[in-house]
């Protein structure tokens, strides 16, 4: 700010008594946003009670978010972006196409119920443009991902079939999956305590109480299994009618093939 100085600017970002390693900054305030909506849900957070969190007056907030909104969507881009740091998720195809969807689809999985409570925004924040589909909504993986099968020999058409696949698979499992963990997916969140349950819900439905037991059974990870397996051949019958999929695809996998067979012989 003009005419102040680096003094004055430490003391309005800190509370008093505040230790000068734990001034604020654009992480740290990250950081808190994401803890609180975890903790209480997005319906606790506001810029006054996130800086009751930090021990700060809300205005001083603003020289790291312009607001409560723009403050959500960059939490979203930080969880999402979390999936650079997982060691299992690649960003080129070095095992082929289907190693890569699957350590994506995994990685996605662990992101989602790591943050139960946030996932439901990854989903649900307006996008970037029309066409950006959760969870995957970050242009920066977007454009890893149809580079990446690009490189793996896909023509454009099928790169883009496969994007949309892929995302509406994940979605509608991954939501479903936090939802079955007692997580309110709904955009803006709901109060439950104010609907009326009855006291026998099932009263009436012989046959949802006789199968209560294996509804309510946890087969959300094979399931998972099953539905990504069942992708994995929707795609590979998608590439085999793939053209340019069949010329440089093709031709790649003969060259990894040798290049796999030199090193072996090398060994």
């Amino acid at each position: 700010m003009p005419g102040s100085s680096k003094a004055s600017q430490n003391v309005a970002l800190s509370a008093p008594g505040r230790p000068a390693s734990q001034r604020l900054d654009r992480q740290a305030v990250l950081g808190a946003a994401s803890a609180l909506i975890e903790r209480e849900g997005l319906a606790a957070l506001s810029m006054r009670r996130l800086g009751r969190e930090l021990d700060v007056q809300a205005m001083a907030l603003y020289r790291y978010v312009p607001g409560r909104e723009h403050l959500i969507d960059w939490v979203v881009d930080l969880v999402v972006d979390e999936l650079y740091a997982d060691p299992e998720v690649l960003l080129v195809p070095t095992g082929g196409w289907q190693d890569y969807l699957s350590r994506l689809a995994y990685g996605l999985r662990r992101m989602a119920l790591a943050h139960p409570h946030l996932f439901p925004l990854v989903a649900t924040r307006p996008p970037t443009a029309p066409w950006v589909r959760p969870p995957l909504r970050s242009l920066r993986w977007i454009e890893s991902f149809l580079a990446a099968l690009s490189s793996a020999g896909f023509s454009d058409d099928t790169a883009v079939y496969a994007y949309r696949a892929f995302t509406g698979f994940l979605l509608g499992h991954l939501l479903l999956e936090v939802a079955a963990r007692g997580v309110d997916i709904s955009p803006l969140g709901g109060d439950e305590s104010t609907v009326e349950q009855p006291a026998d819900p099932l009263q009436g439905y012989p046959t949802l109480r006789r199968l209560q037991p294996e509804l309510a059974r946890d087969d959300s990870r094979q399931e998972f299994e099953r539905s990504l397996a069942n992708l994995m051949q929707r795609l590979e019958a998608a590439v085999l009618g793939d053209e340019h999929y069949q010329q440089t695809g093709a031709f790649r996998r003969r060259a990894t093939n040798m290049a796999t067979g030199e090193r072996s012989a090398r060994v």
